[in-house]
Formats: structure tokens, C-alpha cells, sequence
């Protein structure tokens, strides 16, 4: 399989995931107008952070993941800095899947969530088993997510499209302006796969660029397609997790996607304990799949086990470190770097600043809304 493809698959993939499912009801409190202007500016932002992250991939020799690169660059301080970011956003996406997936199936056999909890522990002993098989079963499990979202938004498209209500599209609140913000973040977050495509492209890195860029333009197209679709036909009925509000076959479709999602995080939690803290294999994925598993049953049990509410706090904490740590690594990385890298992106201050002021006071924010 030509391996541009693959790399876009499988950014696609880690990527549209239960996030994806989430951003309709949070775009749904400020306005379709505010939330297109949030997807915008956040999926530059990322977009160009994400070219940032894999111009320091190339420059430095050697495997690592995130946090390998942030001592390189940044220090011990650094490097403990990115692993708690990394691990913290992982392990919330790992989460915010058992809880999506634990629903949906739920929906699906009993249309009801009463079951919820008993599938989201199958569907985390299933996804453990397979994550152990690391690399291979990420480029085949990608392609399979990736086609599912095709499907899905090509059907979403076909059967809603005629039921939309144009004036669900112009509605506009302006004191939950910030109130999408951290879940669209959340949505676009894929720094953990970068390390893991700069090895499936092997001897092609030239091509990293190219896939950062034609993936995130599919996404967002995705993105805004889907949200303008589900809230013109649900407008403020609009649920949690999109997909139960359109049938149980885009249920289904929305649960491949998030499979795709999970084996891509947990596997790149694997490698990052495996390549940078030189933990065994057999041991960086158990730490990898037991910590969801306690956080889910410690959550569940104190009633905290809100998707969207784990989404925007993953968002915020996880997606805002670990973009001003790789603007920090971007600047010395363009001077120490070990190898001359396949791609450049110029230097700029300015940018470094706008880039800082959308993710620092976009956060801040949002914070604010949401506690008050």
C-alpha cells in the first residue's frame, strides 16, 4: 500500500475521533456561525503546529516520541513537562472513547445507555488485545476507520441534507462564545501520531509535509460538513454524541471511527513509555491500557463520567501544553538539530506570539465559561 496513503489514513484516523462526535452540541450552545469560526482558527493553528512538530521529527536522528524530543530540546523539565501534557490528553481521549463507545453500543442493541458501562469495559478488553500488536494493527485498523468516515458522511449527507432547517444554522449566542472552544481543540489534536508517521514513511519523509497538510484540509472539510449537517437537523435537540441522533447505522459508522482513534492513541502511549522511558514493550503497554480502564471505573463511580466535559478539559490542559511546548522545541530544534530535515517551515516570531495568544487566552477563557 503506497505509504502517503497510509500516513494520511493514518493521521485521518488518530485524529476524527470522539471529539469529532462531540463537536455538533458543543457548537450548538454559541451558534453554527461561531463554531465555523472556531474550527477555522483552531485547525490553522494546529495544522501549522503539526508542521512545526514534524519539521523537529526530521531534524532529529534516531526513534523518540514527544517527550524523546522535548529533552532533546527543552530538558529534563522538558521532557517531564511533555509527558504529562502527552499522557494527560491520551489518556483523556482513551476515556472519552470508553464512554462514546460504551453508549453507542448500549444505543445500538437496547436504545437506551443502561448498558453503557458493561460494553465500555468490553470494548476496552477488545482494544487492549489489539493495541499489543502495535504498528501493523495501526496501518490496517486506519484504512478501515478512514473509509467508515467516508461512508458516513457521504450517507449523513444524502439522508439529512433535506431535513436540514436553515434558520438552526443562523442562531448566535454570544456569552458562550468560548464554549466549543476546548472540544474543537480536543477534535483536532493529533500530536502523538507525528513521531509514528515519520517511521511509516521511512525513506519517503519528504511526503510528511504533504500528508499533515492534505489530512487536516480533510478534517476540517469533515468537520464543518458534519456539524452544519446535524444542527440544521437537530438544532437544540442536538445530543452529547452526534450519532445517536441520526440511527443506528451512523451509530455504527461513528463507533469505527473512534476504534481507529483509540488503537492509534494507544499505541503511541505504548511507544512513548517503550522508546523514551525504556520501559519494557510488554510493560509500557500495560501501563497504557490499565490506567483508562482505573480512571473510567473511579470516574463512573463518582458520576464524573461526562463526555464532553472530559473532551474540554483534555482539550484545554493537554492541547494548549503541549502546542506552546512544541513552539519552544520548534525555535532551538530550526539550531540544534542533528540532520537536515526533508522540509522547512520558516521561523517567525509573530506567528510563535499569535500562535501562543490563540492557545493561552482561548483556554483561559473557555475555563471561565465553563465554571461560571
Amino acid at each position: 500500500m503506497n505509504k502517503l496513503f497510509i500516513a494520511i489514513t493514518a493521521l485521518i484516523g488518530t485524529v476524527i475521533g470522539a471529539g469529532f462526535l462531540a463537536i455538533p452540541y458543543v457548537v450548538m450552545k454559541p451558534g453554527f456561525p461561531i463554531g465555523v469560526l472556531h474550527l477555522a482558527v483552531l485547525g490553522s493553528a494546529i495544522t501549522l503546529t503539526m508542521l512545526y512538530l514534524g519539521e523537529i521529527c526530521l531534524r532529529t536522528s534516531g526513534s523518540h516520541q514527544l517527550a524523546g524530543y522535548a529533552e532533546k530540546y527543552l530538558g529534563k523539565k522538558g521532557k517531564i513537562f511533555m509527558l504529562l501534557a502527552a499522557a494527560f490528553g491520551l489518556y483523556a481521549a482513551l476515556l472519552a472513547y470508553m464512554i462514546a463507545e460504551g453508549e453507542s453500543l448500549s444505543f445500538l442493541f437496547f436504545s437506551n445507555l443502561n448498558y453503557a458501562v458493561y460494553f465500555s469495559v468490553a470494548f476496552w478488553i477488545v482494544m487492549s488485545l489489539m493495541s499489543y500488536f502495535g504498528l501493523k494493527a495501526l496501518e490496517e485498523g486506519d484504512f478501515l476507520g478512514v473509509s467508515a468516515v467516508f461512508v458516513m458522511i457521504t450517507l449523513i449527507l444524502i439522508v439529512f441534507i433535506p431535513k436540514m432547517h436553515m434558520e438552526n444554522l443562523s442562531y448566535i449566542n454570544l456569552k458562550n462564545f468560548f464554549t466549543s472552544f476546548g472540544v474543537i481543540l480536543f477534535a483536532f489534536l493529533g500530536f502523538s501520531i507525528i513521531p509514528e508517521i515519520k517511521r511509516i514513511l521511512s525513506n519517503e519523509r519528504e511526503k510528511m509535509k504533504t500528508s499533515i497538510i492534505l489530512a487536516y484540509s480533510f478534517v476540517f472539510i469533515i468537520y464543518a460538513l458534519f456539524t452544519a449537517v446535524v444542527l440544521g437537523y437537530k438544532g437544540q435537540a442536538t445530543p452529547e454524541i452526534a450519532t445517536l441522533a441520526l440511527g443506528r447505522l451512523f451509530v455504527l459508522l461513528g463507533m469505527l471511527t473512534m476504534f481507529t482513534s483509540y488503537l492509534s492513541v494507544s499505541i503511541a502511549l505504548t511507544d512513548t513509555l517503550h522508546f523514551d522511558f525504556k520501559k519494557s514493550r510488554l510493560s509500557s503497554w500495560a501501563y497504557a491500557i490499565l490506567i483508562p480502564l482505573m480512571l473510567f471505573i473511579l470516574l463512573h463511580l463518582t458520576g464524573k463520567a461526562g463526555f464532553t466535559s472530559v473532551l474540554s478539559i483534555g482539550g484545554i490542559v493537554s492541547g494548549g501544553m503541549m502546542a506552546v511546548l512544541i513552539l519552544l522545541m520548534f525555535k532551538k530544534a530550526k539550531s540544534l538539530g542533528d540532520r537536515k530535515p526533508e522540509y522547512s517551515v520558516p521561523y517567525s516570531e509573530l506567528t510563535e506570539y499569535l500562535l501562543l495568544a490563540i492557545f493561552i487566552i482561548g483556554a483561559v477563557f473557555e475555563i471561565f465559561t465553563y465554571f461560571t
